[in-house]
């Protein structure tokens, strides 16, 4: 029981951007002690472990028998060996997303961590949003789905395509709301600031008949994010930014004639829907550490990898398509 009672050791792996957030969030919790932060960059990493009263290690390896839960922020390129190293150890691992640069790696990485008993999370942070948590319990039969995820280019960033950069997010995000298969997808992208797709539009149709349009960009000056989906019953728009929820209904609808003109005017009503607002990475922090903590309880640990590889192989295609200039593909690919 003593064991069960102690705080969790945890660490980061990746003092870079996305790493210094996980640090965060990991030195506010009570229950957490954050035993290191990995980077190779030594100095970055004792300069942050002063700020957080922690130590730094130049190599993930050395955390093997200090810690229950990493964090791996590292270059998509290194995921894999990272992650397989921490989850070869018998260490649950919060990997940012994609899992891995390939579907194969990926599966590997979730086969290593069933035959460890380990969890192996993938940062979808979206999930944790309180607005798409919310969104989950209105939407029914949706008919047309419309996301928007621009922003001004980061060069940190520049050697993913903004499909893993950004539309990810979106995708898995809508093939969870819709309950259908995917048939077709068609998918357009450019290069602007970086050797990579910088700006990609994506339509998906799916079995049911619904139908998706993905736009991500990182040449666009204002930062948008956001989804829209019509439904038969209502228009339904969520801004992940403010992390708030808009539903049109149409209320009356009425011609006026005269000697002039028609004119037709239309009511609507507008529902603002009330989001708890928190910060969606903490809430995934907290989700993976109560996990864990169940996993030890229960004796099993669930990786979950379903939603995840999905996910993975539908921006992998739509990269691939991009990259061979094949703007639609019937799905699955041939």
């Amino acid at each position: 029981m003593a064991r069960e009672q102690r705080r969790m050791r945890t660490a980061v792996v990746g003092a870079g951007h996305m790493g210094q957030y996980h640090i965060l969030v990991f030195a506010e919790l009570w229950d957490v002690e954050l035993v290191g932060i990995v980077d190779t960059d030594q100095a970055k990493a004792a300069r942050l472990a002063v700020q957080y009263d922690t130590q730094a290690f130049a190599d993930h390896r050395e955390l093997i028998g200090r810690v229950d839960l990493a964090t791996v922020a590292v270059p998509t390129p290194l995921h894999f060996e990272v992650t397989r190293d921490l989850l070869e150890a018998g260490i649950n691992v919060l990997v940012e997303k994609p899992v891995a640069p390939t579907l194969e790696e990926a599966r590997e990485l979730f086969r290593i961590a069933r035959e460890r008993d380990v969890i192996l999370h993938v940062g979808h942070v979206e999930r944790f949003n309180g607005a798409v948590q919310e969104l989950r319990k209105i939407v029914v039969n949706p008919i047309l789905v419309e996301s928007r995820r621009l922003g001004p280019f980061v060069p940190r960033v520049q050697h993913d395509t903004v499909v893993m950069d950004l539309m990810i997010h979106d995708l898995d995000i809508i093939l969870n709301l819709v309950d259908s298969e995917i048939r077709r997808v068609t998918a357009l992208g450019s290069s602007v600031h970086s050797a990579q797709p910088d700006v990609a539009n994506v339509q998906i149709l799916f079995e049911g008949g619904t139908i998706a349009n993905i736009t991500a960009s990182r040449a666009t000056e204002q930062k948008i994010r956001t989804l829209a989906i019509t439904q038969p019953d209502a228009y339904i728009v969520l801004d992940y930014t403010d992390q708030e929820i808009q539903i049109h209904r149409r209320a009356a609808a009425e011609y006026i004639l005269n000697r002039e003109s028609i004119r037709y005017r239309q009511e609507s009503s507008v529902e603002h829907l009330f989001v708890h607002k928190e910060n969606p990475l903490k809430l995934e922090i907290v989700h993976l550490v109560n996990a864990v903590r169940h996993a030890r309880q229960t004796g099993r640990a669930d990786p979950g990898d379903a939603d995840d590889l999905r996910s993975l192989a539908v921006a992998l295609e739509i990269e691939r398509m991009i990259r061979e200039g094949r703007p639609e593909t019937p799905w699955p690919p041939r």
